[in-house]
């Protein structure tokens, strides 16, 4: 590893650049003694909080008790790279995989949750740093041109306001050597600061009268048959209905620890570029990007112009919430490497914050909920990295179950099917190490990385 990218280094907060603020909202107070509710959601992110909104929006008169083990936005939710997509199902090409029956209707619905989103978002006044500017996916080399041309002509086909660009025209937009083409689409689609928007959920709730308490974990579900009581360290609430918007968390149900790997994305936050560093790269219009490599990347602007630059996925034994390789400066340099090649042109530019965070991996790449307790209980995941604003969808249709409310996507597969089962430690394990060592190099160097990669498609695994 290089000197200089050590150098660039010297200054960096190892902590998400999101919840890096002195304006944070203060913590809402612990859950002590015994309560009762009509419905209480675990989990304080995204899915909890859109959950918790829905909830009074559908009925006003529900008592809905939210439960956060730590303080809001500091899980996954304010620690992702903030780009908002219209897909509900990570993508129309991982639609056509999945949902090859119901793409129409699930276009549709991602339509409807974006433009929910968005007024949410305005009739709450949740001040985000929300820029629509569109989303683009780069093409790092010319072989990934065809499957570009595919994906365009697809989102074509379904509606989508798309462009596809040229080397020329995408240099145009934002300049690296690395680009041969890219695909624009403009529509529904964005940035938002994570953090402030979970904080303005949480705001929009409170304001609706749902009671929230952090610092609440849950430590044990009990089944009384008409009922579930909900068990924290200091507090209990007795409810007929619960909603796991809990992410990768232990909840104590094994077969969901059978359905839902937690893989870590490590992110890097630059310094605020000057005019004249964002001048080098234009990036005008200021797109969310994802690019077309194997270990793919993702990259966006924030306000202050700095560079947010996520990827470099990793696993850990047990799907470990805190491993300690992400307290380790030296665990970043790779994906600031790979921030040199993309971006040359910023040599000068140093890295202010870096930080890991979980993401929902599930083999359909798509969010599911899952009824436990005979109905009474429902588990809302596997965003695999869609839930910035797939989690409103999500949250909704976990609502829709509990509540058993006739819905459009409850007649789709998307609510119909479940997601298979992921093979345990440490089968796991290992196969998680293959794959994400293959992903390094496989498009330079093919050969068994990407034999192994293309086997792992073919079982219906999401790259």
């Amino acid at each position: 590893m290089s000197t200089h990218i050590s150098s660039c280094f010297s200054g960096v907060k190892l902590f998400p650049f999101w919840l890096d603020r002195s304006d944070a909202p203060a913590v809402e107070r612990e859950l002590i003694g015994r309560t009762n509710a009509d419905l209480v959601i675990v989990g304080g992110g995204f899915t909890g909080l859109w959950a918790a909104v829905q909830a009074k929006e559908m009925d006003p008169s529900l008592d809905v008790v939210v439960l956060e083990a730590g303080k809001v936005a500091y899980g996954a939710s304010g620690r992702a790279g903030g780009i908002v997509s219209t897909s509900v199902m990570h993508g129309l090409p991982n639609a056509v995989r999945v949902f090859p029956n119901d793409l129409d209707a699930l276009e549709q619905l991602g339509q409807e949750n974006l433009d929910g989103f968005k007024q949410a978002v305005a009739h709450y006044g949740i001040e985000a740093d929300i820029e629509w500017n569109g989303e683009m996916t780069v093409a790092v080399e010319e072989r990934h041109l065809p499957q570009l041309r595919e994906d365009y002509e697809l989102h074509r086909r379904h509606g989508h306001n798309v462009v596809l660009l040229d080397r020329e025209q995408v240099q145009a937009q934002l300049a690296s050597p690395l680009y041969a083409g890219a695909m624009w689409s403009k529509d529904r689609s964005g940035t938002v600061h994570p953090a402030k928007m979970a904080w303005g959920l949480k705001a929009a709730a409170l304001r609706l009268g749902v009671r929230l308490y952090e610092l609440s974990p849950l430590t044990r579900l009990e089944d009384n048959n008409t009922s579930m009581v909900v068990h924290t360290p200091s507090g209990r609430v007795t409810t007929p209905r619960v909603l796991l918007g809990t992410g990768t968390a232990n909840v104590g149900i094994t077969d969901i620890n059978r359905r839902v790997v937690q893989v870590r994305d490590h992110v890097l936050a630059t310094d605020p570029l000057t005019d004249e560093q964002l001048a080098r790269i234009g990036w005008h219009n200021r797109q969310g990007v994802y690019d077309t490599r194997t270990q793919l990347n993702y990259y966006r602007l924030t306000r202050d112009n700095r560079i947010i630059f996520g990827g470099l996925v990793s696993y850990h034994f047990n799907g470990n919430p805190n491993p300690a390789q992400d307290a380790d400066e030296r665990t970043y340099y790779r994906l600031g490497e790979v921030f040199r090649k993309t971006f040359p042109q910023l040599q000068d530019v140093s890295f202010s914050h870096a930080w890991g965070g979980p993401i929902d991996y599930c083999s359909r790449g798509a969010v599911f909920a899952r009824p436990y307790f005979d109905g009474k209980v429902v588990y809302v995941a596997g965003y695999t990295g869609f839930g910035v604003a797939g989690s409103r969808f999500g949250a909704r249709m976990g609502l829709n179950m509990l509540l058993d409310r006739d819905a459009p996507e409850r007649h789709l597969d998307i609510a119909r099917t479940g997601v298979s089962m992921i093979p345990p430690e440490p089968l796991r394990w290992l196969g998680a190490k293959i794959t994400f060592h293959a992903f390094d190099g496989a498009d330079d160097q093919g050969g068994w990385k990407r034999w192994w990669i293309n086997g792992i498609k073919r079982l219906g695994f999401p790259m």
